[in-house]
């Protein structure tokens, strides 16, 4: 009797053991099924808002505007662009050497080739976006025909934009310049002929030029046409004068060399090539910007 008592508590025992380990496999089980499916969604959502952040320096107009208008179309990429304003020509190159910035847009090509020269920058030109058209400005003079003997004409400080003005200026018939030298490398040395005896004075940095220019000075002032329209100057309507649009001087997207081919710096070249932004550019400066389908 005692025999088959112990017997049979051994058995119901072994069953309520048996039970609990069913039961504790199921459940570690089921929570572990669960962890995983947490995880998945977890993960899931983690890359559905993953983004990447694209830091671009840029003058206030019209870079800073364009970037604006490419902000949503970016961000249908998962590109988010922050924007860095800037108003001299010097600290957005030296933030994207220091890796402040992944890429600006502010210069032309002949300024970003004397700047990496002069400071040893290792950029890459990942691709053009529109011209600006410099111009010539006077209060004085409806037009270059009409300059006196002796006229004075203000010029930035920035060496790289005189042989582009210069050339403009031999181009409306006023100079000539050395034909051995390379036109976008001239400087007022390489004058050969100057029939109106014009004197060129170009101790001014390119921001100040369109207050020189409303306040009368000088006969006729050379400004950039970002700072023109950044000081409610007309490009097209008050210049006595206006750089064609076959002008080699492209506004580009700077990079430090080896970024050129990133998602991100390819996406933003695209956009800002595409007909919308073009079309932007387009209607929002009428000709005083003009956009650019290749480098």
């Amino acid at each position: 009797m005692k025999k088959w008592l112990t017997l049979l508590l051994i058995a119901t025992f072994a069953l309520v053991l048996a039970a609990c380990g069913t039961a504790d496999d199921e459940g570690a089980q089921g929570n572990g099924a669960a962890t995983n499916e947490t995880a998945d969604e977890n993960n899931e959502a983690a890359n559905e808002g993953e983004k990447t952040t694209l830091v671009v320096g840029a003058s206030n107009v019209p870079h800073a505007e364009i970037l604006e208008q490419a902000q949503p179309l970016l961000a249908e990429k998962g590109i988010e662009l922050e924007i860095e304003e800037y108003t001299d020509y010097i600290f957005p190159n030296q933030d994207l050497d220091n890796g402040t910035l992944d890429a600006n847009y502010f210069q032309h090509i002949p300024y970003l080739e004397a700047q990496m020269e002069e400071h040893g920058y290792g950029f890459v030109n990942a691709g053009g976006i529109h011209i600006e058209p410099i111009g010539v400005y006077s209060q004085k003079h409806e037009s270059l025909q009409d300059l006196p003997d002796g006229a004075v004409i203000l010029m930035s400080n920035s060496i790289p934009d005189h042989g582009r003005i210069l050339s403009m200026l031999e181009n409306e018939g006023l100079i000539k310049l050395d034909p051995e030298v390379e036109k976008t490398k001239a400087e007022i040395k390489d004058i050969i002929e100057n029939d109106k005896n014009l004197e060129f004075e170009y101790d001014y940095e390119a921001a100040l030029l369109p207050q020189l220019y409303q306040s009368g000075e000088g006969d006729a002032v050379l400004i950039n046409s970002n700072y023109a329209i950044d000081n409610g100057i007309n490009p097209v309507e008050d210049a006595i004068a206006l750089e064609n649009e076959q002008s080699p001087y492209v506004n580009v997207i700077a990079v430090r060399k080896g970024d050129e081919n990133s998602e991100a710096i390819q996406a933003l070249i695209e956009v800002l090539r595409s007909e919308e932004i073009q079309n932007f550019i387009l209607e929002e400066y009428e000709g005083a910007v003009v956009p650019v389908a290749g480098e």
